[in-house]
């Protein structure tokens, strides 16, 4: 072995911590940049501005009403969107989660990433007042908007918590159905996502998520791309990852449905820029045996 080699235990330790404190300072970096884009939306909508984002996936073309028409493409009807307080739905998502939760009277729901608390409310009516929704949002603007939509409209069975999505804020063994509309995709370690949401759901609890994945290797200018990555493009993670993630937390029954369709909208978010050829929304789902 040669003298420069890294022989002494000593050392091989050192330069595993030092590996790991820069992993935990790039996946900050993301978090943050995350937090103040969205910050940003928050504050636009509540100014009844743009979305605040330049390639977004609230970022339709200036033409279009990001409050009804965009909803109603990711799958919402008219009457989820009467039925949720004004300014709960900012336009935000990839696609409609409850549309694959089934939720359930009496449930416990707890929604990833809640924003302003749209799929929230929703889910909400539908476990009733005997069910709870929890909703999770790191950015405390969208915190903030999302409580005080829920003041307003007197939904007395959801609460909102300031945390991040890699290490919630819940209980063990809390929650009978995870939901989550386009935010896993932004965190810098999924793996930690899932192995999270495994920690917080009951035995035979379900995840019923919509997120963007990616269909093949994105190039590295997309990946280096923080505007793309704040517009839940860049941080897609590829199918057959996700369900690494999912089963090394100890998920099964796991099941990843691209929809194809969703390329009419996704292409919106970025024009230009052939994002379509590369990443899509999917519905994931899976259970906690």
């Amino acid at each position: 072995m040669s003298e420069e080699s890294c022989c002494e235990p000593t050392c091989c330790a050192e330069d595993t911590q030092s590996k790991s404190t820069e992993q935990n300072k790039q996946s900050d970096d993301i978090r943050n940049k995350v937090r103040d884009s969205y910050s940003k939306v928050a504050e636009a909508n509540n100014n009844s501005e743009a979305c605040g984002v330049e390639s977004s996936c609230c970022g339709v073309s200036d033409d279009i009403d990001i409050n009804t028409l965009n909803s109603l493409r990711l799958g919402y009807s008219n009457d989820d969107l009467d039925n949720v307080p004004g300014g709960a739905d900012m336009g935000l998502g990839c696609g409609n989660p409850r549309a694959i939760a089934g939720l359930i009277a009496g449930e416990t729901v707890v929604d990833l990433g809640s924003g302003g608390g749209f799929d929230a409310f929703l889910a909400a009516r539908e476990v009733g007042e005997t069910g709870r929704v929890i909703g999770v949002d790191m950015t405390p603007t969208m915190l903030s908007k999302a409580r005080n939509n829920a003041d307003k409209a007197n939904f007395e069975n959801v609460e909102f918590r300031l945390g991040e999505i890699e290490y919630l804020p819940i209980e063990d063994n809390v929650a009978d159905v995870i939901i989550s509309n386009c935010v896993i995709n932004l965190s810098p370690n999924k793996a930690q996502v899932f192995s999270d949401a495994f920690r917080i759901l009951k035995s035979g609890g379900r995840l019923a998520i919509s997120d963007v994945v990616a269909s093949c290797e994105m190039p590295e200018e997309m990946k280096n791309d923080q505007a793309l990555y704040d517009g839940c493009m860049a941080g897609a993670s590829l199918i057959a990852d996700l369900e690494v993630y999912m089963v090394d937390a100890g998920f099964k029954s796991i099941k990843i449905t691209p929809k194809d369709e969703s390329k009419d909208f996704i292409k919106d978010w970025a024009p230009g820029k052939n994002v379509t050829d590369y990443v899509l929304s999917a519905h994931i789902e899976a259970v906690k045996p």
